[in-house]
């Protein structure tokens, strides 16, 4: 009878905990985050907010609303390129709802994050329409900034038949110095653009903007190798 290896032992501990836990050693295997489960393990660091378990999705949070960015970062993550895969919930009110992931953290305010508007979703000004989906890189490329300097560049518009209110799945993928993101089910797209952060590596967070909160579930990462 062959004996299994202590590595391959290990590889199956890893691989039965994947769920509740981070796992970096498993490069090029999605990578399945319970949100729920961190929160109970105390693996989630909320910045300028409070996180909470979220009602009737067992596996998701809710980030609580407040004045300024928040983020929640999972502890131990160490995203450098790959897939960050996640559904969101924010709510059709202006200006009061920015809900998203960071990526790439060095500190709390040291960051690349893609996010969404969803009131603008569907806004009746085509205008505002072409803000609904945003990448930045703070401190210094926040999107003011970006939306002076480089107009178009930086954001656009999503599916208009992705409901305000509902779940929004939300893919992003990093590409070297590449960023391109998917908003609900569309095949194509929704953002393309150029990588702006300092760092190439660096913690995943929860991320939320001013005076908003945001419901996040169905976290799963899939890392690539450079």
């Amino acid at each position: 009878m062959i004996r299994p290896s202590i590595a391959t032992i290990t590889l199956s501990i890893l691989l039965t905990g994947a769920a509740a836990s981070w796992v970096p050693q498993l490069r090029g295997q999605v990578q399945q985050i319970d949100l729920a489960a961190q929160l109970s393990a105390g693996k989630l660091r909320p910045f300028n907010r409070r996180v909470e378990p979220l009602q009737g999705r067992h596996e998701g949070v809710q980030v609580t609303e407040g004045v300024g960015p928040g983020v929640v970062w999972i502890a131990g993550s160490d995203f450098v390129d790959g897939e960050i895969d996640l559904q969101v919930r924010g709510r059709d009110v202006q200006q009061r709802s920015f809900v998203g992931i960071a990526f790439h953290g060095a500190d709390d305010t040291t960051y690349e994050a893609v996010y969404l508007r969803p009131f603008n979703f569907q806004n009746p000004d085509r205008a505002r329409r072409q803000n609904a989906v945003q990448y930045m890189a703070l401190p210094a490329y926040d999107w003011p900034r970006l939306r002076r300097e480089f107009p178009s560049e930086f954001e656009n518009p999503v599916d208009a038949s992705i409901e305000p209110t509902g779940w929004v799945h939300l893919r992003v993928v990093v590409t070297g110095r590449m960023v391109q993101v998917y908003v609900g089910e569309a095949p194509a797209a929704a953002l393309e653009a150029r990588a702006l952060g300092e760092h190439d590596r660096g913690e995943i967070g929860l991320w939320v903007g001013n005076n908003s909160d945001g419901d996040f579930a169905d976290l799963r990462l899939l890392p690539r190798e450079r």
